[in-house]
């Protein structure tokens, strides 16, 4: 499984050797977290809300994306992890690669001899096509647990399903007016 390292419009995979580096990374406290951010913001100004999420987040986070919602920050200037060298913005491919994602997290939380529902990992999906549902439901197939899910929640979700997606995935809401708040409760969340 090869991560792509988006720096405008070069594309360089992420080699064998680089994965050692992230180890080392996270355990010399350099990587403190990997915020996953999939999905789209869309093309109106009011959607902004992963590129804000991803423009705030520390510099000892590294942000893997996938999906459409890169196209609104990819060209940011987001500098390198620590003394690693490794780039902080790793393009991970299209949202339906969703699942070789959760192949490189599993291989991370092998190394690190814990689960990937323990990894200071944070999980931000968008629902802004109907993909995301088969999305999601891939992940949650896979046991994947403590998403976020928006800005926008689809119309068809009722309450009843919403209280069971949070009882039983913890799956949280994003809220789209407060993209900083969430990072907040992200990190929050991960140090329980």
């Amino acid at each position: 499984m090869l991560l792509f390292c988006s720096n405008f419009t070069v594309a360089e995979p992420l080699l064998p050797c680089d994965c050692e580096k992230v180890l080392n990374a996270v355990s010399s406290g350099e990587l403190k977290r990997i915020v996953l951010i999939g999905g789209c913001d869309g093309s109106e100004n009011k959607r902004s809300y992963f590129s804000t999420l991803a423009k705030s987040l520390p510099q000892d986070t590294l942000i893997l994306t996938l999906g459409c919602a890169k196209y609104r920050f990819n060209r940011q200037e987001f500098g390198s992890l620590g003394s690693t060298g490794l780039p902080r913005l790793l393009d991970m491919g299209q949202c339906n690669d969703a699942y070789g994602a959760v192949l490189v997290a599993s291989a991370l939380a092998d190394a690190l001899q814990t689960d990937v529902n323990s990894l200071p990992l944070s999980i931000t999906l968008s629902w802004f096509e109907q993909k995301a549902v088969a999305v999601l439901l891939s992940l949650l197939h896979l046991g994947i647990r403590n998403m976020r899910v928006g800005p926008v929640l689809p119309a068809f979700l009722t309450p009843r399903v919403i209280d069971m997606l949070v009882d039983k995935y913890n799956i949280v809401p994003c809220d789209m007016r407060h993209p900083k708040e969430d990072l907040k409760l992200m990190i929050q969340q991960q140090q329980q």
